[in-house]
């Protein structure tokens, strides 16, 4: 059983935090104590008692109007997805704050997976040899999509580059959870219930998944803690997608179809495998559920 998170009287700034595993985490942050706001464009209000703050962060004047003279003990940078949004912040929050925890992701070693390759630890990845180009079209939504990896990838070594504050990031599996907006959850109950095949490549390699639930929790931790340097957040036992279809099923028959040449597999279908090591978040203090405790309940909320 991991140790109850205890923020009393502090600052949190949370960028960000709107929805999906975002709003938990605000939650989260204000139930152990913090007193928190929430900077984001005002797509939806926050939860009772957190104080709202709109600004465009990607408007670094608009940023430092709306953040006014307020210090922080912690931000955690929920949307952060490019190399300028992180000079940016980095500029902005250099004074303002401690300690800077940025959401990243498990696709950051996209271009390390190998099939069978073992679980990545966060030390697969050298930032200091990552090369950081701010004049990439970073303001393209199709070309950011298409970079989603490697824009966090940079945006991730201008923080370790900076000296302002203590820089901690994040590195999120693949999230699932009830309040999945982006499609991918819905599309595997979707197939499986009316029997229509789930596209996989001939051999699928593992991957990591996360609890929406456990993700939020994990992040107020890591706001709580003093480690610096990144950590992969994953629930333990990987799964292939065949193995992933199988446990969204529950009891019904999925029906797996091989992908052919130049159309596109179901979502976490991969021909290279990168799952995480989570072996340095249990060394910090923070041990990961199993999938296998979560998924089913997770697959019947979708059905819900």
């Amino acid at each position: 059983m991991n140790s109850p998170i205890s923020l009393d009287g502090r600052q949190v700034c949370v960028i960000g935090g709107s929805r999906y595993f975002g709003r938990r985490l605000v939650q989260e942050l204000r139930d152990a104590g913090a007193a928190v706001s929430v900077v984001n464009r005002g797509s939806a209000p926050p939860p009772p008692g957190v104080t709202h703050l709109l600004a465009d962060r990607d408007d670094e004047a608009a940023l430092r109007a709306a953040l006014g003279d307020r210090r922080f003990d912690v931000v955690v940078d929920q949307v952060c997805y490019t190399p300028r949004q992180a000079r940016v912040a980095s500029r902005v929050f250099a004074g303002r704050t401690g300690r800077y925890v940025m959401t990243s992701t498990v696709e950051v070693y996209a271009e390390l997976g190998r099939p069978g390759g073992a679980p990545l630890a966060e030390d697969a990845l050298d930032l200091a040899a990552q090369r950081v180009d701010l004049e990439l079209p970073w303001e393209e939504p199709a070309f950011l999509e298409s970079h989603y990896g490697e824009g966090k990838r940079q945006a991730e070594a201008v923080f370790s580059a900076q000296r302002g504050f203590d820089f901690a990031a994040v590195r999120t599996a693949h999230v699932l959870g009830g309040a999945d907006f982006t499609g991918r959850l819905a599309h595997y109950v979707e197939r499986i219930d009316l029997g229509l095949p789930v596209l996989v490549h001939a051999r699928p390699q593992p991957a990591s998944f996360v609890h929406e639930a456990e993700i939020a929790r994990f992040l107020a931790w890591a706001a709580a803690a003093d480690f610096t340097g990144p950590v992969n957040a994953a629930s333990q036992d990987p799964l292939d997608v065949r193995a992933l279809g199988l446990a969204l099923a529950v009891g019904r028959e999925p029906v797996f179809e091989l992908v052919t040449p130049g159309t596109a597999a179901s979502p976490f279908s991969f021909d290279r495998g990168y799952p995480l090591n989570v072996s340095r978040a249990a060394r910090l203090g923070f041990v990961f559920s199993r999938t296998a405790d979560w998924l089913p309940a997770v697959a019947e909320e979708a059905r819900a």
